[in-house]
């Protein structure tokens, strides 16, 4: 199993929240997807690149320079930087819509940020730092590191190049000032590389990135874990990818890993209306609805222990909910379902997994695999057991060819369902030695698969809960 994907390199772009914006829960499910998608190719034996490719370069940072030139000392960045840039950002929006001109001053910004003036580029450089340290409370909550975090911003140095190759084939021509390539052929509109006052645009970064890629990590995939909206975006930037000269297998190996949008009942979020969730207050409050439960059932465990069980429990609870249906499907937000602990949730695997652990604390050793006699583990509770331990390389590899970490998400509860409705069934801590053997056998093997699957997915395992 762990050998399918030696000597190849697999990208994972994921994450990737806009500097100076909140962090909210439409973010949660690209962090989480690349993530377990992360996780699963390493497994698998890929040379693996998990890449944040953050938000921190375009047209929004001219407008969040012209707000602070405008109100900047109206507002305390160090005691609460994204709260106040995201005020800052939406009251800019406001009169941008009032005053064309000011949209203008803010364009002209980001044209001046591209050509490096100092001004621009200090400010641009506070908000990006004071937006890192916001991210990381957040990506340290969730056990969450990348291997780089080189984003928009990164290759604004290396558009130049993308243009110039892309001249070279003639297929860069001019439209309305602006400069584009025509995909109608491929039944696209046009994918624009160059505005008409000469700013670079995200697609002329991602183009940039690609190249930059193939030539650094010679990938064999690179996966793009972003919401469905940007669909036409990805066609686009992976036709025009062709004409960069990058190896075929770097070419073929373009995917978009599309998931659906997150919306709250009363419609979808935007950071400029100022109607999000931030993924940290959901995390906490995960954190502390379980703590209550903890104080009800086992209120003689210590502070630390219902500390660190209520945040494994808690953000385990937010993960499963997040990985446990088809990613392509849209989720409405609603704080009752994702913090719902009955039924197929993070929670019961974790349940699960604490109850194999109290029953191998009662035996003085784990049998060795050879010791077990197949014949006493053929009852249809715990033949199923044994069907679904030898099936969980096909499942990893099935997550794999398609993406999508709900398979194994759905395999780790039917698991779970399957252990309880033996552990129901059976007494396993039984007088005869042979029969004892293979069902402690069987239920260290669901502790194991239990473990290293969750982990997968992100989810850590109380030892007690």
């Amino acid at each position: 199993m762990q050998t399918i994907g030696n000597g190849k390199s697999v990208i994972v772009e994921y994450s990737s929240p806009n500097i100076a914006k909140p962090f909210h829960i439409g973010h949660l499910r690209t962090t989480l997807l690349g993530r377990a998608l992360y996780n699963i190719y390493k497994t698998l034996g890929y040379h693996t690149i998990g890449i944040n490719h953050l938000g921190d370069y375009g047209t929004q940072f001219g407008k969040m320079i012209e707000g602070y030139k405008r109100w900047g000392k109206e507002y305390q960045l160090e005691e609460n930087p994204i709260e106040e840039l995201t005020k800052i950002y939406v009251r800019i929006n406001e009169l941008c819509k009032q005053d064309e001109k000011v949209l203008e001053n803010c364009r002209e910004n980001f044209k001046k940020l591209e050509e490096g003036d100092e001004y621009c580029t200090s400010l641009w450089q506070q908000f990006r730092d004071l937006s890192l340290k916001e991210f990381y409370r957040i990506y340290d909550l969730l056990n969450i590191q990348f291997d780089s975090l080189n984003g928009e911003a990164f290759y604004a140095d290396k558009t130049n190049e993308v243009i110039d190759i892309l001249e070279k084939t003639g297929k860069l021509i001019e439209s309305e000032g602006a400069k584009i390539i025509d995909l109608e052929k491929e039944n696209m509109s046009p994918c624009m590389v160059c505005k008409s006052n000469g700013s670079t645009i995200y697609a002329t970064r991602d183009l940039a990135a690609i190249l930059y890629r193939a030539r650094i990590y010679d990938f064999d995939k690179c996966l793009y874990v972003v919401a469905y909206e940007q669909n036409l975006h990805f066609k686009q930037i992976f036709e025009v990818a062709k004409l960069l000269g990058i190896p075929e297998k770097c070419q073929k190996g373009l995917e978009h890993v599309s998931f659906g949008m997150v919306h709250l009942k009363s419609g979808k979020m935007s950071t400029r209306e100022g109607n999000v969730i931030k993924v940290e207050e959901l995390l906490q409050e995960a954190i502390q609805r379980v703590k209550v439960i903890i104080n009800e059932k086992n209120p003689e465990l210590t502070e630390n222990e219902k500390e660190e069980i209520a945040k494994k429990v808690g953000i385990g609870a937010v993960i499963y909910n997040d990985l446990s249906g088809s990613r392509i499907k849209d989720e409405i937000f609603d704080w009752d379902t994702i913090l719902n602990f009955n039924g197929e949730t993070g929670p019961y695997i974790q349940y699960t997994y604490v109850r194999t652990n109290s029953v191998l604390k009662k035996v003085k050793r784990i049998p060795e695999v050879s010791e077990i006699k197949i014949e006493y583990l053929l009852k249809e509770d715990s033949y199923k057991i044994v069907k679904l331990v030898y099936s969980y390389p096909e499942i990893l590899c099935n997550v794999a060819s398609k993406n999508e970490p709900s398979i194994l998400s759905k395999f780790l509860i039917e698991l779970a369902k399957a252990y309880s409705n033996f552990y129901n069934e059976n007494k396993i801590i039984v007088e005869e030695e042979e029969v004892r053997q293979a069902r402690v056998y069987l239920t260290y093997m669901v502790n194991i698969l239990l473990k290293i699957g969750a982990n997968l997915l992100g989810i850590e395992m109380p030892e007690k809960m």
